[in-house]
């Protein structure tokens, strides 16, 4: 299971570093919708709406990504954190399709076997 604990880190650590940039982009979004407003004579409240809705989900994009990029560092480390963490953030992923749904599916696979549970005790 070691290949297979190594994998689902960096599988993990791109995941998260996907859900950054989606962050970031969906940021600058909100960015081009406070112009529009400023620029745009009428706009200035479906603007500020859009604006709004968009840092929301640059938020939320952001926090997840950071959180699955940190799960990944820390299973890369093999910190019982990190399984944790993983495990935690693998029923949300789930719900994102199709990729997040696999990652989620695998992750369970990965960490919820005996040979990796044995591999995150304390002193072996």
């Amino acid at each position: 299971m070691g290949p297979h604990l190594h994998l689902l880190g960096i599988l993990q650590l791109v995941w998260g570093a996907i859900g950054l940039l989606l962050g970031v982009s969906t940021f600058m979004l909100a960015l081009g919708a406070i112009a529009i407003g400023w620029t745009t004579p009428g706009a200035e409240v479906a603007a500020g709406v859009t604006a709004v809705a968009f840092v929301v989900f640059a938020l939320a994009l952001l926090a997840g990504g950071g959180a699955n990029a940190w799960a990944g560092v820390a299973l890369r480390r093999r910190q019982p954190t990190g399984r944790m963490g993983v495990l935690a953030l693998a029923v949300p992923n789930l719900f994102v399709l199709p990729f997040g749904t696999a990652l989620g599916i695998y992750a369970f696979w990965v960490l919820l076997h005996n040979e990796t549970r044995r591999m995150f005790v304390r002193g072996r």
